[in-house]
């Protein structure tokens, strides 16, 4: 016999209702949250309710308290992609740092990555496709990152590398790449990145998406699959980013063809 599933508590229930007033503009960044008096009235439940509904959403990052004044939604603009200036060879040699890294710091925001996972796989057709290679006797190495602004999630990324290309290095095996990061290992290796494919989709999110990326009900993420060129026009490595829609932008500028 399948035991019932417990009721939802009355306060999610009404963090829920004030996270999609936020996500959906009704209550917009700087507006100030109705007082638990008037949030207890107007929904129907006690005031110690209404302040745990509350705290979830400051837990969240969602708003934020100011003494003597009120709660206020959060001010928090999207993190943006630019998706060719972070890939440049000057700014890797400046800050000495990962595109994701440079970016954030550059919009004032604290970033951090965690690399959770480094494995020698057999590559899945879409990205052997897109290596140009055969998956049936060549390898890859499998990195997979989480990526956060502030402490907060952002998004998960997944890199692909031919083990021809990245044997013997720190991609292959270390969560530390030291100066310039990533693409500047792969330079040493005779792939310097210089063009860029990113594929881009969105869609809901996965339950595991949800809990790993602290996904608000409603939102959707963006699904990024970026593949970078070296100077012979080689492909050397393909990255599958699950990207917080609320929490990013996306900006190009890019030549237009004849």
């Amino acid at each position: 016999m399948t035991s019932p599933t417990p009721a939802e508590p009355a306060s999610r229930r009404l963090a829920r209702a004030l996270r999609e007033d936020i996500a959906h503009g009704d209550l917009a960044p700087g507006d100030k949250l109705p007082s638990e008096r008037t949030l207890a009235e107007t929904h129907g439940v006690a005031r110690n309710t209404a302040r745990e509904a509350v705290r979830i959403l400051a837990d969240e990052g969602l708003v934020t308290a100011e003494h003597g004044r009120g709660v206020f939604v959060r001010p928090k603009p999207p993190l943006m992609r630019f998706g060719q200036r972070r890939y440049a060879r000057t700014l890797r040699e400046s800050t000495g740092k990962s595109p994701f890294r440079a970016e954030v710091e550059a919009q004032g925001r604290i970033p951090r990555v965690d690399c959770t996972s480094i494995t020698r796989i057999t590559p899945i057709p879409e990205v052997a496709e897109r290596l140009d290679i055969n998956p049936e006797t060549e390898t890859v190495v499998r990195r997979e990152n989480w990526y956060y602004a502030d402490d907060e999630p952002i998004q998960v990324g997944v890199t692909y590398s031919p083990w021809s290309i990245v044997e013997g290095t720190p991609i292959a095996d270390s969560a530390q790449m030291g100066k310039g990061s990533l693409y500047a290992r792969f330079e040493e290796k005779g792939h310097p990145i210089t063009t860029i494919r990113e594929e881009i989709s969105s869609r809901m999110p996965t339950p595991d998406e949800v809990a790993g990326l602290r996904i608000p009900d409603g939102v959707p993420v963006i699904d990024l699959t970026h593949t970078g060129y070296d100077d012979q026009d080689r492909p050397f490595e393909v990255t599958t980013f699950v990207m917080r829609a609320d929490r990013s932008a996306l900006d190009y500028r890019m030549p237009v063809e004849d």
